[in-house]
């Protein structure tokens, strides 16, 4: 097919969270905010070098977060999770146009769940953290 496609021609539009809908990667924010942030970051540059499967770095990651309170999470969401620019109007296009709106991440449910219900989207798959 040829030419421009319609925004009508489409059923379900999907978005990433971390570094896409929003402008930070969560997990960082976390690991800032607990004061541990040198011990993930290097996690985080193996695996974006591909050293490290995402499941692993993950999972490392995960273990530096025992402990922690989830009092932390709603910290970092009230004080760091910004939306990107046109993110909003974004959605609200979709929405107008009777598209459906998946946000698929890598980062947690605690995030994903609060942007799902803030910006009204219809479905929100991501991690677990086992956090409080």
């Amino acid at each position: 097919m040829t030419g421009k496609r319609r925004l009508a021609e489409f059923g379900l539009v999907a978005m990433d969270m971390d570094s896409t809908l929003i402008s930070v990667e969560t997990l960082d924010e976390i690991a800032d905010l607990a004061g541990i942030g040198e011990r993930v970051a290097p996690i985080t540059a193996a695996a974006m070098r591909g050293e490290v499967d995402f499941c692993e770095s993950l999972t490392r990651r995960g273990e530096l977060f025992e402990g922690l309170d989830q009092d932390l999470l709603q910290r970092v969401y009230n004080e760091r999770v910004k939306l990107n620019p046109g993110a909003e109007r974004f959605v609200a296009a979709l929405q107008q146009a009777g598209i459906k709106t998946a946000l698929i991440s890598g980062g947690f449910e605690f995030f994903a769940e609060r942007l799902k219900l803030g910006l009204g989207l219809d479905y929100a798959v991501s991690n677990r953290i086992g956090i409080g």
